[in-house]
């Protein structure tokens, strides 16, 4: 087992990406290489870069890496509230509370590193 896949984070990260992964499903087919493919890259980045940065050798370079994630997480949220706006028949609540949960997670973890640099 890779330390990734120990980190609550990463586990609630690969919820998220799965969430965002069927929404894309539901919106039109031809959103699939648009909007739909946008949403997918961005959620799945949150949790590519918890993987990657958990094998820094730092501290501060795992950091740097959850700030990144952290980043895609808020491009992913920007991107649902756009379907929100134009795609109002599906349903988002859980995906909202879903970032919520990782947000915090990620905020949590990056303070701690930090903490410890």
């Amino acid at each position: 087992m890779y330390k990734f896949e120990k980190l609550k984070v990463w586990n609630e990260a690969l919820v998220l990406a799965q969430q965002c992964y069927e929404i894309g499903l539901k919106m039109p087919r031809y959103e699939q290489n648009g909007l739909s493919d946008q949403l997918r890259r961005a959620s799945t980045s949150v949790l590519l870069n918890i993987a990657e940065g958990s094998g820094s050798d730092t501290d501060k370079d795992f950091a740097r890496f959850l700030l990144l994630s952290r980043k895609s997480l808020f491009e992913s949220v920007a991107l649902l509230k756009f379907i929100e706006k134009v795609y109002n028949n599906i349903p988002l609540n859980d995906v909202y509370i879903q970032t919520e949960l990782v947000g915090k997670l990620l905020n949590g973890l990056i303070k701690k590193l930090k903490s410890n640099s």
